[in-house]
């Protein structure tokens, strides 16, 4: 009987296909805000990291499109949408 996937190697069954537009984006000037720390916690795919200057940044390769970072950022520091169609996340179940 085989081992269960732990959780890094489940999420690295899904492929994600890049939109022309970011579907997230941090704006401008909320870099240092301190609600944008709150990604770097909540994000189950580990997007969002601080660099040396204490700013987050942010990698869109490997999105959910869950929404967590929305709801534990708000509306004020993140430009959030899903993708178009055809984008995004597909989940693949192993």
């Amino acid at each position: 009987m085989s081992e269960p996937l732990n959780l890094k190697a489940k999420l690295g069954l899904n492929v994600f296909k890049e939109d022309k537009e970011r579907h997230i984006n941090i704006k401008p000037g909320m870099e240092k805000d301190p609600r944008l720390k709150r990604a770097v916690l909540v994000c189950p795919a580990g997007l969002y990291s601080l660099n040396d200057k204490g700013e987050v940044e942010f990698t869109i390769d490997g999105c959910l499109e869950c929404g967590t970072c929305r709801i534990a950022c708000g509306v004020e520091v993140l430009d959030w949408k899903y993708p178009h169609g055809g984008a995004g996340v597909q989940f693949r179940f192993g």
